[in-house]
This record gives C-alpha cells, sequence and structure tokens, in this order.
C-alpha cells in the first residue's frame, strides 16, 4: 500500500515518519523550502516515544506526483485546505482513500466536494507536536494516537487493508466503526480548550486560579450541546474526562490555537469555533454564549492581524 503524506509538519512529519520507519511504502508532498531543509538534515523526530532521524525521506513536489496514491494522508491547517487539495489532487485516483487528521467537520465538506463522498475516511489524532527552528519534530507528551474509519461506519476491507498498515508502526492506530462520533467529540474538546485559552489568553490553570471553573464548564457543556443537536451526544466518559480537563488547577496546558495567536500567526477561528457556532440551535440566544465571545475575540484579533499586515505591504 502506498502513503502520500501531504507535508512533514508536526503531524505528517510524526506520523509518516513511524510509518516510514516501519517499512511501509511512505512519500511525502513537499514545499521547495520543506525539501531543502529535509534534505540538508533529514527527518528529525525528538519524542518521549524515541526518536527518529531519517536521513533522506522519499518525497515529491506537486508537479512530480506522477500518479495515484492508495492513501493520501493530510494534516495541514484548515486555512490552507483549498491549496492542499490542489497540490495533492494528481495523487487521487479512482481506488484512492483520503485520510484527513484535521479537527471539526467542514474540511470533510470541502474535500468531498472536490473528491467524491467515497473517496473520504473519517480520522483525527491525539499527539502535541511542533516543528522548531531547524525543522524538527518535537513531540512534546507521550500520546500519538491515529484514529480512522468509514465515516458510513463499521470496519468494511478497506479500513482493514490500513489496519495491517498501520499495526506495529509505532504509533497507537485505532480503526473505529464509529469515527464520526469520535471526531465530534474531539471536535467538542478542541473548540472548548481554544476558545477557553485563546479568550482568556492564559493556560488552563491560569483560568481555574482565576476562579473561571464555571466559565470553563458552560464552554464545554455548550460545545457538548450543540454535538447532540447534531446527532452526537458526547459520551458519559468524554463528559467526565473533558469537565476535569478543562479545570484542571495548575494546568500549563494552552491550545495551539492561542499559540497560533500569541505570536501573531493565523488562526482557525471559523473551522473550529465558527462551523460548530453554524451548527447550534436556532435562534441563537438573546445574551451571546461563551462561544460566541470566544468566537468574536478571535475574529477582531484577524481583523487586527490582517490590518497590520497591510499596513506593512
Amino acid at each position: 500500500m502506498r502513503f502520500l503524506v501531504v507535508g512533514a509538519g508536526a503531524l505528517g512529519g510524526y506520523f509518516g515518519g513511524r510509518l516510514l520507519a516501519a517499512g511501509r511504502d511512505v512519500t511525502f508532498l513537499l514545499r521547495a523550502r520543506r525539501a531543502a531543509q529535509i534534505a540538508a538534515t533529514g527527518l528529525v523526530i525528538q519524542s518521549p516515544q524515541g526518536n527518529l532521524h531519517i536521513p533522506s525521506p522519499p518525497h515529491v513536489s506537486a508537479e512530480n506526483i506522477g500518479g495515484p496514491y492508495d492513501v493520501v494522508v493530510v494534516g495541514s491547517k484548515a486555512y490552507d485546505l483549498a491549496s492542499t487539495m490542489d497540490s495533492f489532487a494528481p495523487a487521487v485516483g479512482p481506488e484512492t482513500l483520503i485520510l484527513p487528521l484535521l479537527n471539526g467537520m467542514q474540511h470533510i465538506d470541502a474535500l468531498v466536494e472536490r473528491f467524491g463522498e467515497d473517496r473520504v475516511l473519517g480520522g483525527l489524532c491525539l499527539i502535541s507536536a511542533t516543528l522548531d527552528d531547524e525543522g524538527r519534530v518535537l513531540h512534546l507528551n507521550d500520546s500519538h494516537g491515529l484514529t480512522y474509519g468509514d465515516r458510513a461506519g463499521g470496519i468494511p476491507p478497506r479500513i482493514q487493508a490500513i489496519q495491517q498498515q498501520f499495526e506495529g508502526a509505532g504509533f497507537e492506530a485505532k480503526a473505529s466503526d464509529n469515527v464520526l462520533q469520535d471526531m465530534w467529540e474531539k471536535w467538542v474538546f478542541i473548540a472548548s480548550i481554544a476558545g477557553l485559552t485563546s479568550l482568556m489568553r492564559g493556560s488552563i490553570g491560569d483560568v481555574a486560579a482565576a476562579g473561571g471553573q464555571d466559565v470553563a464548564l458552560a464552554l464545554f457543556d455548550e460545545c457538548a450541546a450543540i454535538a447532540a443537536h447534531n446527532g452526537f451526544t458526547v459520551r458519559p466518559g468524554a463528559v467526565e474526562r473533558g469537565h476535569a480537563f478543562m479545570t484542571a488547577a495548575g494546568s500549563p496546558i494552552t491550545a495551539s490555537m492561542y499559540k497560533d495567536l500569541a505570536r501573531g500567526g493565523a488562526v482557525e477561528a471559523d473551522h473550529i469555533l465558527g462551523d460548530l457556532l453554524s451548527r447550534a440551535p436556532q435562534p441563537a440566544p438573546a445574551v451571546p454564549s461563551v462561544l460566541r465571545v470566544a468566537y468574536v475575540h478571535l475574529k477582531a484579533y484577524e481583523v487586527q492581524r490582517a490590518r497590520a499586515q497591510a499596513a506593512a505591504n
């Protein structure tokens, strides 16, 4: 089975690197800058689960894909999805499966519209990773899970085939028979932590120290209610874990969206918070909710960022 991993950033670099080290047929789709970086240093992963250095990982550019792959793994940021789809489109043939690892659901709609209902799987990952200034993949915690499945449910033969490839590949892989439920539950979690830490400009522990546990829980429960409204009631165990995580005293954790905001980067406000709000029961409450306030906060940041960029040009 031939895998095309789109990009070699924190997600693609980690999971693609693990697959490659396990002997799977993996090629990375790279832009010129990342290709030059990897040509100089190789693909480097620093992880509590074991470091990895692959001197010359196979890679192609968008112009040189050369035909279909069996599985295309997509882990880009949502705001780059349109150009990302253009880049890997030549790799999608009649039997190709697309495994997206983005958060939320909006990307599924875009991928299905572009490539067809049957080509697009469901997927998510549980990992905290980033790239440092030298392009090394830094794995920041012990979690390195990847869940995938057929959006129609069950474990059909095509999922079983991927399962065989992922077994023993150096990360925790789970073939899910209800991957949409898993994706919605992660969306609730990600929207909650991103909304809270971005709005409060601090960590989970900072909010707890300020006595803001009620705000944290209100936001999580609001996101969970939207999931239930769309037919995906968050399971009791996930609610318990979410409540504990969102109110943990002393927790240093912030969302990657907050980190992007703090460094002046682009954020996934529309994809993670805005799209979730658009799926809430209507009409909206007369008093804006915590999720609505968090979303407007991020959109105001985007306005400020765009103005600063325009002035710089």
